[in-house]
């Protein structure tokens, strides 16, 4: 089973009026399970406020287009019973937050759902927009996906579109996702963690050096290495013995999607360095039996 399987969400969009958030003139979702889009919903709100020219040149929507549509407070009910308990996914956090303006204004109930933010995640699966060029448009163009932009269903289909297409990039699922937005797009960059090894434990003499995404936090990471013996070092040298990559990354490892760590790893291994690549899985494999000899 690839991480695109067994997918379960719903994504989500909104077109507001004017420059006011709560002033929703369309809502448009669909939920994804399993990998298989199994329903959409679509309406026109009336936003009870004035359209301002700007808006509409974006969505083409007007006062006529919501002429006997629903107020907000109107499809409250209905939204929610199709958010609650769910993982939500919108493109930033625009949608987030005019939903829960909106909510405010009218007196009704935020949906009872855990967020996710797909441009956080298109940042952390393609460097080529990790620090620009993340917009819905330009994410999709990149990965070939056309769709009718600031429609708001269009929209709620390509962000699912955009986390489905992460999925398969890095090997995540959507529970994955919810930990990785967490932690910083450059895993790399991150403050080095250095340990000095357990003498007595089975691993001593090996040096360690960590690269990618793990299941655990990094300073974890570094202290179930020490347990064992093993030196932990921020960054990799000709003393390095071991390169831990994260076991998602391990599924990336065509040209630039490799770490600085592990292309350097790679390039003095060509030099005759003795320097085992290994996942953490089997990283984790080499500690328990450590553990168990100790």
């Amino acid at each position: 089973m690839s991480a695109a399987d067994g997918i379960s969400f719903v994504a989500i969009d909104v077109e507001t009026a004017n420059a006011d958030m709560t002033s929703i003139c369309q809502i448009g979702l669909v939920r994804f399970r399993d990998n298989e889009l199994v329903y959409t919903w679509e309406t026109y709100v009336d936003p009870q406020d004035y359209f301002d020219g700007f808006n509409v040149n974006l969505h083409g929507i007007d006062e006529s287009t919501v002429a006997g549509a629903p107020t907000f407070p109107g499809i409250a009910d209905e939204l929610l019973d199709h958010l609650d308990h769910q993982v939500v996914v919108s493109h930033t956090h625009f949608d987030r937050v005019a939903l829960e303006r909106a909510a405010s204004r009218f007196q009704t109930r935020s949906p009872a759902c855990t967020w996710l933010d797909s441009a956080r995640i298109a940042r952390r699966t393609w460097p080529e927009v990790a620090w620009g060029g993340y917009g819905l448009k330009a994410v999709c163009k990149r990965l070939g996906y056309l769709f009718q932009h600031h429609d708001a269903l269009e929209d709620a289909k390509a962000a699912a579109y955009i986390v489905q297409a992460a999925c398969r990039a890095s090997g995540l699922d959507v529970r994955g996702w919810l930990e990785r937005v967490r932690r910083p797009i450059d895993l790399s960059s991150a403050s080095s963690i250095q340990r000095d090894g357990n003498r007595e434990g089975a691993l001593f003499g090996e040096t360690v050096v960590f690269t990618g995404s793990l299941s655990i936090q990094r300073r974890d990471a570094a202290d179930l290495a020490a347990s064992v013996g093993c030196s932990v070092a921020g960054g990799v040298t000709k003393n390095t013995t071991l390169l831990v990559v994260g076991n998602q990354d391990i599924r990336m490892l065509a040209g630039h999607s490799k770490s600085g760590k592990h292309r350097r790893a790679e390039e003095l291994i060509s030099k005759g360095a003795a320097i085992r690549i290994l996942v953490e899985d089997d990283f984790r494999e080499l500690v328990r039996v450590g553990v168990e000899q100790g």
